[in-house]
């Protein structure tokens, strides 16, 4: 079983060989994984779909504005 099925499922065995035996001891760190990762995925997917694009926007305006402001008033670094 080579390719991503196969690391798939080593990483499952792997998963499930670290996981099982602090799951039987009521240990709180599979928990604490899990919120982590919930986390991570939660906050990543939320600024890909909708705050990536916005962000972005807002920096090319501010650019802009800068630029802009530069022009009239000078580079207030170039001495």
């Amino acid at each position: 079983m080579d390719g991503i099925f196969g690391k798939m499922n080593s990483m499952k065995v792997a998963a499930r060989n670290y996981y099982h035996p602090m799951l039987k001891a009521g240990s709180v760190k599979p928990l604490w994984h899990m919120m982590i990762f919930t986390s991570v995925v939660m906050y990543t997917s939320n600024y890909m779909a909708f705050k990536g694009r916005a962000v972005q926007a807002g920096r090319v305006e501010q650019k802009a504005a800068l630029r802009d402001y530069r022009a009239i008033h000078g580079d207030p670094t170039a001495h």
